[in-house]
C-alpha cells in the first residue's frame, strides 16, 4: 500500500486524489412533473404532515429466484423493527398499502422520463419491464420497489472528456422517515409512489468537486426539460465512491449537490485509513484466520459507575457487557474520517442492527474520555481476562439487544482484518457519513408479475424528440457569442423561456440583452413586488414580444405588461396604450414643462433631469427613454 496520509480537506490536489486511486460515480433520483403517481391515480406532490390513519407492519425477507436472500434484507429482518406508516386519505389509496394490485404505469411520467433519456444520448430500450426491488428497512409498505430500466449507454460532456451515463430507471418514490428510535421506525407516506428517475453514471470522476460539478451537469440536463419537480426534497444523489484497493460504498440520499465534495473526501480518507488499519492489524499478526475476540456478561462486576450512562443502565435494571478484541489496543482510537474514529464504525452498528440507539451506546478502554474509572476498568479487565494489548468494548441494554449488539461487535471488528465492507452509508450534517446497512445485492431484485411488459416503438420517440429543448450546454455556448448578461446564461439555458428566447433572437430579431434581461430578470423583480411569477407563460410572453416587436411597447413597457399580465392572466393588447406621434410627445413635454414653473428650478441640467422622469412617468409603455431624452436635452 502506498505511503500517503490524508491532508485536511482544503489541502488535497488532483495529484493527492490520483495517489489514492479516488474513483466515484452517481445516482441521481430526480422527481417528475405528473398530476398523478406513477402506478395508481393519486395526485402527486401533496405534501403534508397530517394524517388520518396508523397503519403498522413487520417486514420479512424473501427468497429471490435463485433462491437465496439478500443480504440487506436479512440484515433489516435482525432489527425486527415496528414499522409504522402515517396515512393521509387524500394522498394514499390501497395500491400504496399492497392491498390492490397496480395500475398501467403512468404514460406522462414515462414521456418525461424518455425526453431526459433522449437528452443524455442513450440508447432507449424497445420493451420495458417491470422488476421488484427489494427494501426491508419499511421505506415502501409493499417491501419493494417497483422499477424499470428504460435507457442505456448515455454520455454527457464534461471538460476535455465524456461522461458514461450507464443507465436510468423510472420508479415509484418511498416514504419520507418521521422518526427511527430503537425499535420503532416511523413514515409518512405523503410521497409515496411519485414517480421519479434514477440516472447512473459511471465511475468517472477523479476528485470530489468533478463529482459535484457532473452532478450539477446532470440536474440542468433533466431540468431543462421543465418537466422535473424542484425544491427540497425533490432530488437526491447518492454517490459511489472507491479508492486503490478499496470497494464500492454509496452514500445514501445526499440532500445538496454542495455537500458533496466533502462527503466523498471524507469517505475516500475512511477507505485509505481502514485499509492502513488493516496493515497494522496484519503487522500485529491478526487476520480474518487469527482473529479472536470474547464476550462476558459484567452486569454483576459493575455495582456502581462513575459513568453516569452506565449509572443509568445499572438504576434501570439492564444488561452490562463486555466484548473483548484480542490484540486490538488503541486501534478503536484509529482515525477514519475527519474527527471521526473506528470506534464510530462499531457505534453504528450497534445503534442500527442492535437497536440501541441512545448515543453514547458503547465505551472501551481506549478511550480517552471521561467513562468509567480506572480502577473500574482494572476490575473488568481482571474478570474478562483481558490481556494489556487487547481493547474492552462495553454495551447496555436488555438481553436480546445486548446479544445483538455483542455480535455485531465481534463482527465489524473481525471486518477490520479484511479491508472495507460493502456498505451503504447515510450522510451526516459535518461532511462525514455513518453506517446505514450493508449494500444490497442482485438478489434483491426480481420479476413483477403483476404489470405487462410495455411498448416503446419509434413513433412514440419520434413524436418527443420533435419537442427536445436545445442541449443546455450548446444554448450556453451560444448565449455567450450573442454577449447577454453572464449572470442569465446558466438560468436561461434550462429556462421555460429557452425556446422563445431562441424565437424572438432568430426570428423577431430582438436585442438579445433585452430578451435574456426581459425573460429572467424582469421576473425577479416582479417577484419581489409581490407577483406569482408562476403565472407568467411563455406564450404570454410571446405577446408581449409580438407588441414590442410591431412598435407598441417601448423596453419598460415590457416590464409592465408583465406585470398586469399576470393579473389578468393572460396578455391582452388592450392593456396596451395608443401609440403617439412625434408630435403628441412634444406636446406632452411642453406641458410637464409648465407644471414646473412654480418649482423655480433655474439650474438647467436639474431641471432637464426632473422633466425627463415626469415625463416618462407618462410615456413610458410607448415610447423608449433614449427618444425622450433626445427630444428634451436637444430641445433645451
Amino acid at each position: 500500500m502506498k505511503d500517503f496520509l490524508f491532508k485536511p480537506f482544503e489541502e488535497m490536489t488532483e495529484k493527492d486524489y490520483e495517489t489514492v486511486g479516488f474513483k466515484s460515480g452517481l445516482e441521481i433520483h430526480q422527481q417528475l412533473f405528473t398530476n398523478k403517481k406513477l402506478f395508481c391515480r393519486c395526485p402527486a406532490g401533496q405534501y403534508s404532515t397530517k394524517y388520518h390513519a396508523e397503519i403498522l407492519r413487520h417486514m420479512r425477507p424473501t427468497l429471490s429466484e435463485l433462491g437465496e436472500y439478500d443480504g440487506t434484507a436479512l440484515m433489516e429482518f435482525k432489527t425486527k423493527k415496528d414499522i409504522i406508516y402515517r396515512i393521509n386519505r387524500d394522498t394514499v389509496c390501497t395500491y400504496e398499502m399492497d392491498d390492490t394490485p397496480p395500475f398501467l404505469i403512468n404514460d406522462d411520467a414515462m414521456n418525461i422520463a424518455l425526453e431526459c433519456g433522449l437528452l443524455f444520448d442513450c440508447a432507449i430500450v424497445d420493451e420495458l419491464h417491470i422488476a421488484r426491488k427489494q427494501y426491508l428497512d419499511g421505506s415502501i409498505p409493499t417491501g419493494f420497489q417497483r422499477t424499470a430500466i428504460f435507457a442505456l449507454n448515455g454520455k454527457i460532456p464534461y471538460r476535455n472528456r465524456t461522461i458514461d451515463i450507464v443507465q436510468m430507471s423510472i420508479e415509484e418514490d418511498s416514504c419520507r422517515e418521521v422518526s427511527d428510535h430503537g425499535h420503532t421506525r416511523v413514515y409518512l407516506t405523503d410521497r409515496l409512489g411519485m414517480p421519479l428517475i434514477e440516472t447512473v453514471t459511471g465511475p468517472n470522476m477523479r476528485t470530489p468537486f468533478e463529482v459535484a460539478e457532473v452532478a450539477e451537469i446532470c440536474a440542468k440536463v433533466v431540468r431543462s426539460t421543465t418537466k422535473v419537480r424542484r425544491g427540497i426534497g425533490s432530488a437526491r444523489e447518492d454517490v459511489n465512491v472507491s479508492v486503490d484497493g478499496g470497494t464500492r460504498i454509496e452514500i445514501k440520499g445526499v440532500p445538496k449537490i454542495g455537500r458533496i465534495p466533502l462527503l466523498t473526501y471524507n469517505e475516500a480518507m475512511r477507505q485509505w485509513n481502514l485499509l492502513r488499519l488493516r496493515e497494522e492489524l496484519n503487522k500485529r499478526g491478526i487476520t480474518k484466520l487469527s482473529f479472536e475476540a470474547s464476550s462476558a456478561d459484567i452486569t454483576r462486576i459493575i455495582k456502581k459507575a462513575h459513568y453516569q450512562p452506565v449509572r443509568n443502565a445499572i438504576d434501570q435494571e439492564l444488561k452490562i457487557k463486555c466484548v473483548t478484541l484480542k490484540g486490538f489496543a488503541g486501534l478503536l482510537n484509529w482515525q477514519t474520517q475527519t474527527d471521526t474514529y473506528f470506534s464510530k464504525e462499531i457505534s453504528d452498528r450497534v445503534r442500527v442492527i442492535a437497536c440501541l440507539t441512545l448515543i453514547p451506546n458503547i465505551i472501551h478502554s481506549d478511550s480517552r474520555g471521561d467513562n468509567l474509572l480506572s480502577a473500574e476498568w482494572q476490575n473488568i479487565k481482571k474478570n474478562v481476562g483481558a490481556g494489556d494489548n487487547d481493547t474492552m468494548v462495553i454495551v447496555w441494554g436488555n438481553e436480546q439487544d445486548t446479544n445483538m449488539a455483542i455480535n455485531e461487535i465481534i463482527i465489524r471488528a473481525r471486518e477490520a482484518t479484511i479491508g472495507i465492507p460493502s456498505e451503504t452509508r447515510q450522510a451526516l450534517r459535518d461532511g462525514t457519513n455513518g453506517f446505514e446497512r450493508i449494500l444490497p445485492g442482485a438478489d434483491r431484485m426480481y420479476p413483477d408479475t403483476d404489470l405487462p411488459p410495455t411498448k416503446i416503438t419509434e413513433e412514440r420517440l419520434s413524436r418527443l424528440k420533435k419537442d427536445l429543448p436545445d442541449k443546455f450546454w450548446q444554448s450556453e455556448n451560444w448565449y455567450n457569442q450573442l454577449g447577454i448578461p453572464l449572470d442569465t446564461i446558466s438560468e436561461l439555458s434550462i429556462s421555460k423561456f429557452a425556446k422563445l428566447f431562441k424565437l424572438v433572437v432568430n426570428d423577431f430579431k430582438i436585442d438579445p440583452t433585452l430578451a435574456a434581461v426581459a425573460l429572467i430578470q424582469f421576473p425577479k423583480r416582479l417577484k419581489k413586488m409581490g407577483s406569482d411569477i408562476s403565472l407568467l407563460t411563455p406564450e404570454m410572453m410571446c405577446d408581449i414580444f409580438t407588441a414590442y416587436k410591431d412598435g407598441l411597447l417601448s423596453r419598460h413597457g415590457i416590464f409592465i405588461a408583465m406585470q398586469k399580465s399576470i393579473v389578468k392572466g393572460k396578455f391582452y393588447p388592450e392593456l396596451l396604450p395608443k401609440p403617439i406621434t412625434s408630435r403628441e410627445l412634444e406636446e406632452i413635454i411642453s406641458k410637464t414643462e409648465k407644471e414646473l414653473d412654480h418649482l423655480k428650478i433655474f439650474n438647467k441640467e436639474k431641471r432637464n433631469d426632473i422633466l425627463l422622469g415626469l415625463t416618462l412617468n407618462k410615456v413610458r409603455m410607448s415610447v423608449e427613454g433614449q427618444i425622450v431624452k433626445k427630444k428634451i436635452f436637444n430641445k433645451s
